[in-house]
């Protein structure tokens, strides 16, 4: 298989779908393509990268860590999703760390090519300000998760982000995620959510199949 150019790259990605002919040209000329292997950090969070990055293939976790070493998970990045953009705006140090979760390959636009794309084309930064609400809007969901569901609710609400339609109608989360992982995006002990799935499970909300996949066979929603 012949291997694509910078130009059909950028073409697969949701944020340059709207760029014209001279302006994809113009980006896939800066661009670099890159390639982090599992756990390697992407961004570094009290660092600057000056760089903003697409990710084309693989899955990689924002995490956040206080200055006692204490992790949390904020998201997970799927392919389209870029990372950076924040830091590249407002010029400051990366708030979280960006951790690649397989391997992932990424786009690497530099912030003078970035800052030089703006001024010519008003849909790549409505693009990029979209991005960034949204973001800000499952921040705010998380905090009033964390504000006013309780750890049933909380863990539901992380397994059925991860949950996609299966071809019986089933959602299903393909993935494997470790119990430590959930505690860390929902704030809460790793024993404390074992107990949780487990009771999940006992009560026929979850089935975990052989394959490490997880069925979610009921309505899943905070414990009566």
């Amino acid at each position: 298989m012949a291997m694509l150019s910078n130009l059909d790259l950028i073409r697969r990605v949701p944020l340059f779908s709207r760029l014209t002919d001279a302006q994809a040209a113009a980006v896939s000329g800066a661009i670099v393509k890159r390639r982090y292997k599992r756990g390697e950090k992407i961004v570094e969070q009290g660092r600057k990268s000056n760089s903003l990055f697409i990710m084309l293939t693989g899955r990689a976790r924002v995490i956040s860590m206080d200055n006692r070493g204490r992790e949390v998970i904020l998201a997970t990045l799927q392919p389209g999703d870029y990372i950076g953009e924040m830091s590249l705006i407002d010029n400051e140090p990366h708030s979280a760390s960006v951790q690649a979760e397989v391997q992932t390959d990424v786009l690497e636009l530099a912030r003078n090519d970035f800052a030089r794309c703006l001024p010519e084309n008003n849909s790549m930064a409505y693009a990029v300000m979209k991005g960034l609400v949204q973001r800000l809007r499952h921040a705010d969901q998380q905090i009033e998760s964390l504000a006013l569901m309780d750890v049933y609710g909380r863990v539901a609400r992380a397994l059925l982000e991860f949950a996609v339609p299966d071809n019986a109608g089933h959602m299903i989360i393909r993935e494997k995620i470790s119990r430590s992982d959930i505690a860390k995006m929902v704030g809460a002990s790793r024993e404390m959510v074992s107990r949780v799935m487990k009771d999940l499970e006992e009560r026929g909300f979850v089935e975990t199949l052989e394959n490490g996949a997880m069925l979610i066979k009921e309505h899943l929603g905070p414990a009566n």
